[in-house]
């Protein structure tokens, strides 16, 4: 007969150690054996058990080789003309060097088996301290010195013969450049004076975008990685930096032993098995050293459930918004300012109503996100702007009500299905700029705002009213009228965070940090946000929710809310107000609304994305 344990329970994994999000916190740099010949200038490619090193000045320009097993290094067939600062890429065995000065700046190829080596098609411009990525038959050549000026020119070769590609956005020399011929990173470089830069451009086969900056701007940059979604950007002129790529943003982890700039590096080997060999470091060098990434840590995975042995304590995985960041989304195919919208998280939302320049004519539209790109869906029955909807549905089942319709404020309900708009049972009292709130098209709240129940220039609606799928019913007012506030929640748990309230003498001023918490029966009042404003938008539930945005001043300011207290956390990279917004405290959309850039309005959107966390369990 089967124990109750084997029927409901499962196997609970014992770690004698958290979880981590990755192993690089625990990266270090180890000595290797010392190249034979001292060199500065040097490129390379292969992996770090069997890597080559090509050429550089060692006294003079030499065409030098030596190869590497992980162990020592070996002297072996030299390349035929010898150069320094030239462009690599591909393994050892069948790896391919290009372009460099002798001087001049040459054009020549060269690729190499494994025993020897034999010309290959040129370059069609000469030049130096350019970056190599991809394969002998699949590579790319890019920025780099064409004497004088530094160059954004950029080429692939397909196995016999270069072709001129769309160029970089920032021309420079001394970059770092890692990964493939459609997937490529071009990384920091001097592009004269003052000097050395930052900045870092992605290539994905097409075109050249610039991303985010390293933190540490830099020259003669070593380089690994063998895609534009992971490198590393080794050291530099007077610099033991190691900074990784991760697809998003730039982490410092271990720093070299010994500070050098070097055009050496690995640019079609994976980050896990970088190595850096010779270089400048007081002139020229034969150290070499080797990345090594921990292979026992425990990555983290959210809804992991586990025992800590260190600890003695039952720990699961989860993602906070306690700490995050924001990233580019897919942009609206639209500007739209004044609208609202939807959605369960940063892969999943909707956007809709709102006005557009030039015209800001009120719009029907609506569209759905789903994670990269916004696709225009079935149109509402009314055109309107400053609405409200069920901000906690999911894009399937969700609710558009009330206001500004055309010419008055509108009282207006409409239910989504998924499919089309369908017209429901009106609000109570007609308004815009209310809060909303709730989970579907049958369950949602408004509160809030400007409405025809209260005289013009007179102080804003207080009014609650909650729709159950068939009517709305008029419910306990909200403690200070306000419009323009941010909300998150549900019809029995809500949040109304912030707002206008059009008087400066309203305790805080006219754009207040109140927030009111509802409990399904009554509104009370809880701990303000750090920073007072109106137009923000609210992500997530009453107990954990982010807010977002607002004015005035336009702002891209962000506090998440633990349940008792609200904290400032990133940023957003555009401030903005009237925008729409969904999701949770960990994985929400910004979209759209009026920033202080030209042209105001905007059809930007950022994704938001909480960290990975562990909590104990506790039985009370």
């Amino acid at each position: 007969m089967s124990k109750y344990k084997e029927i409901k329970g499962f196997k609970v994994q014992t770690l004698a150690s958290d979880t981590v999000a990755s192993a690089l916190p625990g990266t270090t740099w180890s000595s290797g054996n010392n190249l034979n010949t001292a060199v500065l200038g040097n490129t390379g490619f292969g992996t770090q058990s069997a890597a080559a090193s090509v050429g550089g000045t060692a006294g003079s320009i030499t065409n030098h080789v030596e190869e590497y097993d992980g162990s020592s290094w070996t002297e072996v067939t030299a390349v035929p003309t010898g150069a320094d600062s030239m462009g690599s890429c591909g393994p050892q065995t069948s790896g391919m060097v290009f372009g460099g000065q002798r001087p001049p700046n040459t054009t020549a190829t060269y690729e190499y088996n494994g025993a020897s080596w034999t010309a290959g098609g040129d370059l069609t411009t000469a030049r130096r301290d350019l970056i190599g990525a991809g394969t002998q038959t699949a590579g790319l050549a890019a920025f780099g010195a064409v004497d004088p000026p530094f160059s954004a020119e950029a080429e692939q070769y397909n196995g016999a013969s270069w072709t001129n590609i769309a160029e970089g956005n920032t021309a420079r020399r001394s970059a770092g450049g890692s990964g493939t011929s459609t997937s490529a990173l071009a990384y920091g470089g001097y592009v004269g004076p003052p000097g050395a830069t930052n900045a870092v451009e992605q290539y994905n086969g097409s075109s050249w975008t610039e991303v985010s900056e390293l933190n540490t701007a830099r020259l003669g940059v070593g380089s690994g990685g063998s895609s534009g979604t992971e490198a590393l950007a080794i050291g530099g002129e007077g610099v033991a930096v190691t900074e990784f790529w991760n697809g998003s943003s730039w982490t410092e982890v271990a720093d070299l032993a010994v500070a050098r700039g070097n055009k050496f590096g690995l640019p079609s080997g994976p980050t896990n098995a970088a190595l850096q060999a010779g270089g400048n470091a007081s002139g020229a060098s034969t150290a070499t050293e080797e990345f090594t990434v921990p292979g026992d840590f425990q990555k983290i995975n959210v809804g992991q459930v586990y025992f800590n042995s260190g600890s003695n304590a039952f720990k699961v995985t989860g993602l906070s918004g306690s700490s995050g960041t924001w990233s580019s989304g897919g942009a609206l195919p639209q500007v739209m300012n004044q609208g609202t919208g939807c959605g369960i998280g940063n892969t999943s939302g909707m956007a809709m109503t709102g006005s557009s320049p030039p015209s800001f004519t009120k719009t029907t539209t609506a569209f759905q996100y789903n994670g990269t790109n916004w696709t225009e869906v079935g149109e509402l029955n009314v055109a309107k702007s400053n609405s409200s909807s069920a901000q906690n549905s999911p894009i399937a089942t969700t609710l558009n009500y009330a206001g500004d319709g055309p010419g008055t404020y509108s009282k207006t309900n409409e239910a989504w299905d998924n499919v089309s708009w369908t017209v429901k049972a009106e609000l109570n009292v007609a308004g815009n700029g209310a809060t909303g709130f709730g989970v579907s098209s049958t369950s949602a709240g408004r509160a809030g705002g400007q409405s025809t129940a209260t005289p013009p220039g007179g102080p804003h609606y207080t009014g609650t009213e909650i729709w159950d799928g068939t009517s709305w019913s008029e419910v306990n007012e909200l403690l200070a009228s306000r419009r323009y506030a941010g909300g998150v929640g549900t019809v029995t748990a809500a949040l109304f965070i912030g707002g206008d309230t059009d008087s400066g003498s309203f305790p805080g001023g006219r754009y207040t940090a109140r927030v009111e918490s509802w409990n399904g029966t009554s509104w009370s009042e809880i701990t303000d946000l750090n920073t007072g404003r109106a137009y923000a938008v609210g992500a997530g539930i009453q107990t954990s929710a982010i807010a977002f945005g607002g004015a005035p001043p336009r702002t891209g300011a962000t506090e998440f809310w633990n349940g008792s207290s609200w904290t400032e956390i990133s940023d957003m990279a555009v401030a903005r107000q009237g925008g729409t917004g969904n999701g949770s405290s960990a994985s929400a959309l910004s979209v759209g609304g009026e920033s202080p850039l030209s042209p105001a309005v905007t059809a930007t959107v950022e994704e938001w994305d909480g960290v990975e966390v562990n909590k104990t369990i506790t039985v009370s």
